[in-house]
Parts: C-alpha cells; sequence; structure tokens
C-alpha cells in the first residue's frame, strides 16, 4: 500500500515513523527517476564519528570522501605491509552536485570507466530518506537548515539550547526511537536503531561549501575506499587522532600556530594520541553513546583513560573480551609503523572497531587473546569478539619520494610510535 507524504502538520513521531521508507519511495521525491539512473545517490554515512571532510556511503561496503592528491598517491604507493591497517583503495569517481525541482540539494556520483563495472548501485538505505525527509521537512516549514531542524525537533527538543549548540554538545544520547520502528513490506517492524549525527552535520557543511563556492554544474573527485564497518551490526567506533604534531609540512604559519595550540592544550602533547570522536552501543538502552572531537580536545590524561574504559563498556559491563585483541593488532600496528622508514603520518587517525551486541563465544580453554591466532579483517579467530584496527586520513603524510615533499625525514614516525605505546599502556592498565 503507497505511504503518504510528509505533511507540515505531522508530529514529530509522525516525521520519525516516515524517516525509514524504502528508498524507491524517496527517490522519486528528491531525484528524478531519469537522473537516478545515471549515476549513484551518495548518502550520508551515519557511523563517522570525526574528522571534517564529509565521508559518503557509495554503497553497502564502499565509502567516498574528497579526493586529496597526496592521499591518493599514499594509497596508489602503500607499502604491502601496512595494506592490513588501511582501508582497502578502490579508485576514485567523479561527483556532482545535482538540485531537484523541489531545491532539494544531493550528491550523484558518475563512476570513472575504470569502476564501473565494479559496482553495484544500492536498492536501499536509511540513510538516503533520512537525508531527502529533512530536506523536504525544512523546505515545507522554513527552518534554517535541514540539520538545524532535525537538530531541534528530534534530538535536542527537551534541551533549552539552539539547534547549534546541540549539535556540537559533547556527548549525545541517541535513542533507538530515532528513527521509529516501521513496518515491512509485509506488514513487520523493523528493528529500531540510532544514528550519529556527525556525519550529518559534515554532510550539511559539505554541500553548504560546494554551493557556495562552486558552479552548479562543477564535476568532482571522489575516492573510493572500503566500508570499514560494513560487518557490524552495531559497530562501535573510536576515531584517535595520532602523533604529537597535526600540520602537515605545507601548512601556513597561521595554520600550524593554531594546530600546535591544539596539541599543546590536548593529550596530543602528552600522550602522542587524543579523541577525535567515538560512538558506543549501550544494550541496556539500545543506543549509541556518541562523544565528538571538542569533548576529546578537553581531556586530561585521566579523563582519556576514562573515555577510553567507558569505550569498552556496553552499558553494562566492562567488554574485558576487548582487551587482548585490541592490543594484540594495536602491537602488531607498533612493529609495522617502527619498520616505515621516513614516513610521517601527521593528521593521521587510527580507528578501533568493534561490535556492540556480539554473541561471546567460549575461548579455547588455556588460550591467552594475544595467542589467537591472526585473522583478516572482518573476521575473528574461535571464542574471540572482531576488533578491527585501521589508520585513516593520509592527506598530509609525507614519505620519501612523495609528490611535493618539503622535508625528507629519517626513521619511523615518533609522534606515532609514543601515541601507539601509551595506548597500548593505558589498555594494559585497564586490563589489569
Amino acid at each position: 500500500m503507497p505511504r503518504r507524504r510528509l505533511r507540515t502538520s505531522d508530529s514529530p513521531a509522525s516525521v520519525l515513523e516516515l524517516l525509514l521508507l524504502p528508498r524507491a519511495m524517496v527517490v522519486q521525491d528528491g531525484v528524478e527517476a531519469g537522473d537516478a539512473r545515471m549515476g549513484v545517490l551518495l548518502e550520508p554515512f551515519l557511523h563517522q564519528v570525526g574528522g571534517h571532510l564529509s565521508v559518503m556511503k557509495y554503497d553497502e561496503d564502499t565509502v567516498c570522501k574528497p579526493l586529496v592528491s597526496q592521499e591518493q598517491r599514499f594509497y596508489e604507493s602503500l607499502p604491502l605491509a601496512m595494506k592490513q591497517f588501511t582501508p582497502r583503495y578502490k579508485g576514485t569517481i567523479t561527483v556532482h552536485l545535482q538540485k531537484d525541482s523541489l531545491g532539494h540539494l544531493s550528491l550523484v556520483a558518475n563512476p570513472l570507466k575504470e569502476n564501473r563495472e565494479s559496482f553495484k548501485v544500492s536498492s536501499g538505505s536509511a540513510a538516503a530518506a533520512i537525508w531527502q525527509k529533512l530536506q523536504q521537512t525544512t523546505s515545507s516549514s522554513g527552518g534554517a537548515g535541514p540539520l538545524s531542524q532535525w537538530q531541534h525537533t528530534q534530538l535536542t527538543h527537551s534541551l533549552e539550547e539552539s539547534p547549534a549548540t546541540g549539535l556540537l554538545r559533547s556527548e549525545f544520547h541517541l535513542s533507538a526511537h530515532v528513527p521509529s520502528l516501521v513496518e515491512d513490506a509485509n506488514g513487520n517492524q523493523a528493528e529500531r536503531r540510532s544514528f550519529n549525527p556527525w556525519g550529518l552535520h559534515c554532510h550539511q557543511a559539505h554541500l553548504t561549501r560546494l554551493c557556495t563556492e562552486y558552479p552548479e554544474n562543477r564535476r568532482h573527485r571522489f575516492l573510493l575506499l572500503e566500508n570499514v564497518v560494513s560487518q557490524y551490526k552495531h559497530p562501535c567506533v573510536l576515531d584517535l587522532k595520532m602523533g604529537t604534531r597535526q600540520h602537515g609540512d605545507d601548512a601556513s604559519e597561521e595554520k600550524k600556530a593554531r594546530h600546535m595550540t591544539k596539541c599543546a592544550q590536548s593529550t596530543s602533547a602528552c600522550l602522542g594520541v587524543r579523541i577525535c570522536g567515538m560512538q558506543v552501543y549501550q544494550i541496556d538502552k539500545k543506543h549509541f553513546l556518541c562523544k565528538d572531537k571538542y569533548y576529546g580536545r578537553k581531556l586530561s590524561v585521566e579523563g582519556f583513560r576514562q573515555a577510553l574504559y567507558q569505550f569498552l563498556h556496553d552499558g553494562t559491563r566492562l567488554r574485558t573480551e576487548l582487551l587482548g585483541p585490541i592490543q594484540c593488532q594495536l602491537q602488531a600496528l607498533l612493529l609495522v609503523i617502527r619498520s616505515q622508514s621516513s614516513y610521517r603520518f601527521y593528521s593521521s587517525s587510527l580507528l578501533i572497531i568493534y561490535d556492540g551486541q556480539e554473541p561471546l563465544q567460549r575461548a579455547p580453554r588455556g588460550l591467552h587473546p594475544q595467542e589467537a591466532p591472526q585473522t583478516a579483517h572482518g573476521s575473528s579467530p574461535l571464542g574471540f569478539p572482531k576488533v578491527d584496527i585501521r589508520m585513516i586520513d593520509f592527506a598530509h603524510t609525507t614519505y620519501k619520494g612523495s609528490w611535493n615533499e618539503h622535508t625528507t625525514y629519517d626513521g619511523p614516525d615518533p609522534g606515532y610510535i609514543f601515541g601507539l605505546e601509551n595506548l597500548i599502556q593505558i589498555l594494559q592498565d585497564i586490563q589489569e
């Protein structure tokens, strides 16, 4: 039975109920049918927990982000030893901004010829439905912007604060009632889900920038990368900014001073690592607890330790079974980084990922997690939880032979190693 369109008189609960309509039903409202066949409608990536550039969902297994030449060259010349600790590079696409007859904005990807055979258009997703309905709600109600409207009516309606203040709060409690339960085609209720608003914040900022700085028909290049959380039902993600220095060699004096101040006033200086964002699934409340980069900048050393503890806590208990596998992978990464002479991973991040609701299997008797055999990403040894460690964001990475290198460094990256060693030590302290 066809579902009705959103009305300005709808209550917040009714709006939420419409958010997860099958994508085929909302595409006609946002992107003309002929246009949809010509390209891939990019969706906000709802598990982006940090960063300022928008990461978009291309399909279930692939995300994309604005292309930076230095980052593309890094992926194309990636040392073999590092490949298991980085997202798989899948090539590039061209992207353009598209406005429909109602003025709603979308980003549409046109795969390059060499990529065209490799990907399938996703048939439907919550992210696309959310974004389309946010724009419809805003345009019909005269709101200032899709995310501001959503933030005001759904996420902070019980708080005495502005939408912008709500967006940048250091802590979000996002219940599974966002979006609410909806029925599928068979009349069955779909599972309640929750999402992190940071990806929508980055998406809106990116669309605004494209609208104001470039002509509408401008083509943009994006990188295609593996979606490293696609195998997780409730992906818990910790985004850590690694190293004691965050500015690239090509940074202006003003930018250099700004980044040095951020490092000096955060745990980057004393630990070589700071929290850039996180989401952790709370099984008792069935929602994600989310924290952003502004929260991470304010943490003391003890606060950082407590935040790591919280990342490993599901609302009912500390997930102690995760500590061994995480330390094991971090130790393996540390060995790899120590072997990469001349590399400096300025401003890069490290993701720690696990599933927030994974059935606990009994480990083989007498086998310690750090003695478990190493497996490919997305799988786990028998009896141990699935854990992933990935390095991301290489726009300011430099190494011997990199194009336009300003400085050549000797030996491995001391700041990154310092951060990894401290991170491992803090996890050991939590375990003990």
